[in-house]
């Protein structure tokens, strides 16, 4: 820990640039929290980074606050907004950041987010709203706040910056929060707090209060609209009615795509660096790069959108995009923040020891198990017990990091199982010390690489297994979720039984069957017959997938609907028999075989910002093992 109160003491008496190197990733997180000691900007490269990096600082520093400030989830001058989840995270921090007293914080950020300019901190002044059980507040200031800070009506909430109001009954999901909240009203007395599941809307626990924040970096009030079309006139010209985007912020309505104009709605936009003043900054290993990349990027973007031919530009909705330094903050806005302050840069390289401006975390790779992986006349765990015993035996704190709990039951019997007995769950960095010297720690830690110092050792997941293919947790329907769709049924919605085709939803109603009450959905279909669904065999139905409009309702008992499926079923297997004798001559018909290039292609690939959906990482290794079967491929 000396090199940490050698930097931190160099840092202080000169604020100025260093190179922290020996902090592999993990322990880097560990480096920056010794760290801090006010304020602190930690700069990754991409959101991936940011993660692992935000889990190793909870986990080493748990007693550190630390807030999340992510990028927009969409491409320079594109024509979708952001995600809503990631607007409220990011509004959270900067609500914090705007109205909380200073003190010890470390606010993670990426080199994507902190190049693009931000609203102003003064846009938050009493726009922020605190709800304590048995407090007052009456139903017409409650709603005058979502309007005044973007949130969204809607019948079921189920996304942040969503409120909903039946009665005396009000759900929302503020920005920043885990799960929405219900609030439920006596007159104006707040009698009760609860959080629920947005899949399920069931109660998850009760609050004494909540916060509320705006939900939207665009917040349409009455002198946002009006610098808006003026600058947008001003910059643009004359618009007609032609220009969706302008039609629609003059009435005051939410557009698509309109944070992409951010500069219009504010006297000034700020920066992240303006949030935090007197914050010391760490930057990630290969951030400049990064920001290069990232700077090209908005140009050839901006550049695209301006010089469009005529033809393309009748073709297409009109756009026109604001210059990139309104948005987006250069290379001598950059340089500029940075001067003054003390600039930590993160290295994998071993710097001169002899230079003041260079220090040494202590840190190394942890050992990696390749070689016994590859070899078919070793037992991988058994050597993973060995190492284990041999680092324990030499006084090091030894602990073993998985990527979840899960995995982490699982190592923990396979390593039992191997010989390790006395493995024991470590929570924290502060758990992890407190090991005695006959224990090796299990820790839940999403490290991509395990590291060594002279007391502590980490092994890494796939320091044992390998690379690991990482996939994005899917949401899946439940019964009780479509239970809870049900009820936010309109009567008169159409929906489809499996057996008896198109009927009309009326309600939910509890009927006597054999003296016992049971819930059951109740449709009606073609002559006034009505079905009675109970609720446990709702799986039956599901939404009507189109219009409403000119559908006809089905008779129950009657052939139409057979019939309709029978049809149906015919076509599938006629356009299968199709199917199977084209790919069949596919795979007789040779093709060339296509290998991307080592190196270069992941090169390629890493500089994606964004991490890939599911369907694009199937689509993707779909894709490349089409490319080097030798078959002919049908892909679009």
């Amino acid at each position: 820990m000396s090199a940490f109160r050698d930097l931190a003491r160099s840092l202080a008496d000169r604020p100025h640039a260093v190179t922290l190197f020996g902090a592999p990733e993990g322990y880097d997180a560990a480096a920056i929290g010794n760290l801090v000691d006010g304020q602190w900007l930690h700069v990754c490269r991409d959101d991936g980074r940011m993660a692992r990096f935000a889990a190793a600082l909870a986990f080493f520093h748990p007693e550190l606050e630390a807030l999340t400030f992510p990028a927009w989830d969409c491409l320079p001058y594109d024509r979708v907004s952001p995600n809503g989840e990631i607007v409220s995270r990011r509004i959270d921090s900067l609500t914090r950041l705007a109205t909380a007293p200073p003190g010890r914080l470390i606010v993670l950020t990426t080199v994507n987010a902190l190049v693009q300019r931000v609203p102003p901190r003064r846009l938050f002044d009493g726009r922020v709203l605190r709800l304590r059980t048995g407090g007052r507040i009456g139903l017409d200031r409650l709603q005058s706040f979502f309007r005044n800070n973007g949130y969204i009506r809607t019948d079921t909430v189920r996304e942040p910056g969503e409120f909903a109001i039946r009665g005396g009954i009000v759900d929302l999901f503020a920005a920043g929060a885990a799960e929405p909240v219900r609030l439920d009203f006596f007159g104006d007395t707040l009698e009760s707090v609860r959080s629920f599941d947005p899949l399920n809307q069931r109660s998850t626990g009760t609050l004494d209060e909540t916060v509320l924040r705006p939900v939207s970096e665009v917040l349409l009030d009455d002198d946002a609209v009006r610098r808006f079309r003026s600058r947008y006139r001003e910059q643009f010209g004359a618009t007609g009615t032609d220009d969706p985007l302008y039609e629609a912020v003059s009435a005051g309505r939410r557009y698509v795509g309109m944070e992409h104009w951010l500069p219009l709605y504010y006297e000034r936009l700020e920066t992240l660096f303006e949030y935090l003043p007197e914050a010391g900054i760490s930057l990630d290993y290969q951030a400049e790069e990064v920001r290069g990349h990232r700077l090209e990027a908005i140009g050839d973007s901006y550049a695209a959108r301006h010089n469009v031919t005529p033809a393309a530009r009748a073709a297409a909705p009109i756009y026109r995009p604001i210059r990139p330094d309104q948005l987006y903050i250069d290379s001598r806005e950059w340089q500029t923040a940075l001067r003054g302050r003390p600039v930590v840069q993160l290295s994998p390289f071993a710097g001169d020891q002899h230079d003041d401006n260079c220090f040494d975390a202590g840190a190394r790779p942890a050992r990696n198990f390749a070689a016994e992986r590859a070899d078919p006349n070793v037992v991988l765990f058994e050597a993973v017990r060995d190492w284990l015993e041999a680092e324990r035996k030499a006084g090091r704190n030894t602990a073993v990091a998985a990527f979840s709990a899960g995995s982490a039951d699982r190592l923990l019997t396979v390593l039992r199982e191997r010989g390790v007995s006395d493995l024991r769950s470590v929570a924290d960095g502060r758990a992890l010390e407190a090991l005695p010297p006959s224990a090796v720690g299990l820790a839940v830690l999403p490290l991509e690489q395990g590291f060594a110092t002279g007391e502590l050792v980490l092994l890494g997941e796939q320091d044992i297994l390998g690379d690991r293919l990482a996939r994005t947790a899917r949401r899946r329907r439940s019964l009780d979720q479509f239970i809870t769709e049900a009820t936010a049924l309109t009567p008169g919605d159409l929906v489809v039984h499996a057996d008896h085709g198109i009927g009309r939803y009326e309600a939910l109603e509890t009927i006597d069957v054999a003296g016992a009450p049971h819930d059951c959905v109740r449709l009606l279909y073609a002559g006034d017959d009505k079905l009675y669904v109970p609720v446990e065999n709702i799986e039956v139905l599901s939404r009507f997938g189109s219009e409403d409009a000119g559908a006809q309702l089905d008779r129950l008992g009657g052939v139409a609907w057979q019939s309709r499926k029978a049809r149906v079923k015919k076509r599938i297997r006629d356009i299968a028999g199709e199917l199977i004798r084209v790919a069949a001559e596919r795979q007789l018909r040779p093709g060339d075989v296509l290998q991307p290039p080592e190196g270069i292609y992941e090169e390629f690939a890493a500089r994606f910002p964004y991490p890939e959906t599911e369907d694009q990482l199937n689509a993707i290794a779909d894709t490349l093992a089409d490319m080097a079967s030798g078959k002919p491929m049908d892909r679009l």
